[in-house]
């Protein structure tokens, strides 16, 4: 799709008065093209809600969720929690620290619960449970709010990890970081007693005497280590996602090497991803192993060219982007280059990497919306954009 190209204050005047539409395209002669949607206040996550297919939800580092109806900006936030918020924009060029991600169960219409990651005013990392409002599907009541879990994050503002995701059986899975500059590097990623570094696992339903429940698999209940752990060993998980019963992890690396980690559930439970012991594939701390043998990733690259932060995406499975189908989506924040390549997930294998045309500066996260539909935004710029099939 193509920019209108009109004379500068007949375009403004145009855009307005609500005339022609701003669309911004990303030329492209391989697999997609970006049309823009929105602009935001450091965007950092693209979210949608279960029986809600007309609604985006918009997170905003801030501290609001803003909500879009047919991809038009409605004038309320969803959600406005800057009161509990520690921000600071933005994650592409400093500290990594403001309201994370949000996420909502399959059982949202009826329920009308959600969650949200932040940081909170001590820079605890913390997870809290909202409800919708019991009048209004565009707006949620702030006085619902329930803790379900703060985790200590001290010594650094960085490596919050923050994305929510539900997974397979309606569970929560959380991912966090391994606490950030602090010394020894990534030594809480690889200690099951703290919830740093990790992907956690929950039922966010109340228990007895808990917030939350532990699901009966998590894999080190009833063993050394704290029942919440999935899996342990990543460095900054800033964005993960799901495949049906796979799970894709993109961590970020320190000097030489970003890494994506896509594999069943099952073989996910439990496993050691290697930090700090390897950088992706290569080893950083050979005497500081994890409890138990390394996973290594399905895919790794170097930090050339200015590439220095994945951003990991999800397997595209929108039948409008047949030349993406199939295909694992990932971004680097610092160039902005969108790529892809087909994962074998039971060779662990990762095959043609490739571009895809498309390069999105300080990138911040992908979205899934519904009937597949993929999206990616731009902390630095605030734009969000939906990826379409290239114009001829």
């Amino acid at each position: 799709m193509r920019r209108l190209h009109l004379p500068a204050t007949v375009r403004v005047v145009a855009i307005l008065a609500g005339i022609i539409p701003w669309i911004g395209a990303t030329a492209s002669a391989n697999d997609a093209v970006t049309v823009e949607i929105g602009m935001f206040l450091n965007p950092v996550y693209i979210a949608v809600a279960p029986g809600h297919p007309s609604l985006l939800f918009i997170v905003e580092q801030g501290g609001k969720i803003r909500v879009m109806r047919n991809e038009q900006t409605l004038p309320l936030p969803f959600l406005n929690i800057e009161d509990i918020v520690l921000a600071r924009p933005d994650p592409g060029a400093g500290p990594e620290q403001g309201l994370l991600s949000v996420a909502f169960p399959p059982d949202y219409q009826s329920s009308g619960r959600f969650y949200v990651a932040f940081n909170n005013s001590l820079g605890e990392i913390e997870i809290d449970e909202f409800m919708r409002s019991a009048t209004s599907p565009i707006r949620a009541d702030h006085k619902s709010r329930r803790i379900l879990l703060t985790i200590p994050h001290p010594g650094a503002t960085n490596h919050n990890g923050g994305q929510l995701q539900f997974g397979p059986r309606g569970l929560l899975y959380i991912s966090t970081g391994d606490g950030g500059g602090v010394f020894p590097r990534g030594e809480a990623a690889r200690d099951l007693t703290k919830l740093l570094g990790k992907i956690l696992r929950i039922n966010p339903l109340p228990g007895v005497n808990l917030p939350y429940r532990i699901p009966p698999g998590n894999p080190f209940v009833g063993t050394a280590g704290r029942n919440e752990i999935f899996a342990y060993g990543l460095r900054n998980p800033w964005r993960f996602s799901f495949d049906g019963r796979r799970i894709a992890i993109g961590d970020v690396g320190l000097l030489r090497r970003e890494e994506v980690n896509l594999l069943r559930l099952q073989d996910a439970a439990g496993a050691n991803f290697g930090w700090p012991q390897y950088e992706g594939d290569i080893v950083y701390a050979i005497n500081r192993p994890g409890p138990h043998p390394p996973t290594f990733p399905i895919f790794t690259y170097d930090h050339e060219e200015g590439r220095c932060a994945i951003v990991g995406g999800y397997v595209v499975r929108d039948a409008n982007l047949p030349a993406l189908l199939g295909r694992y989506l990932y971004g680097d924040t610092c160039t902005g280059n969108i790529r892809s390549f087909a994962p074998r997930v039971s060779t662990q294998e990762a095959v043609d990497d490739r571009p895809t045309g498309i390069t999105l500066p300080g990138l911040s996260s992908f979205g899934r919306g519904f009937n597949n539909k993929m999206y990616a935004a731009q902390v630095s710029t605030g734009q969000v954009w939906r990826l379409e099939p290239p114009v001829p």
